[in-house]
């Protein structure tokens, strides 16, 4: 009677775990500035706030993995906030909140940028 389970090779299962390591890993990403420096002069304009969507879907629920308009929405969303203040030109005091809505087939995530809107003094 032949054995239906053979022997795996050490190195096949050595070079399956770093594949997988190696897959994670590219999924990370490090800190990511969402406002600029503010300029040493600057003048107070007010509370300013914006928001942007996009979406991760097609498939099941473990499986959703297209994006649209899923990496620009933090910049859109800061975008949207500097514009909501008429000649602002940045912000300072950022805060970012983000929730995401699941709509079957994929979620809907949305970001939302708030803080204080300032513009350049010289």
């Amino acid at each position: 009677m032949s054995c239906i389970f053979r022997k795996v090779r050490p190195s096949l299962v050595i070079s399956t775990l770093l594949g997988c390591v190696l897959l994670i890993g590219g999924c990370a990403s490090g800190p990511t500035m969402i406002a600029p420096e503010p300029p040493a002069n600057y003048e107070r304009m007010g509370p300013a706030t914006g928001a942007a969507s996009g979406s991760l879907g097609i498939l099941g629920t473990a499986y959703y993995f297209i994006p649209m308009g899923l990496n620009s929405r933090v910049e859109r969303a800061y975008d949207a906030a500097v514009a909501s203040v008429p000649g602002a030109t940045a912000l300072i005091d950022v805060t970012l909140d983000e929730y995401w809505v699941w709509w079957i087939i994929g979620t809907n995530r949305t970001v939302t940028i708030t803080g204080e809107a300032i513009r350049e003094v010289k």
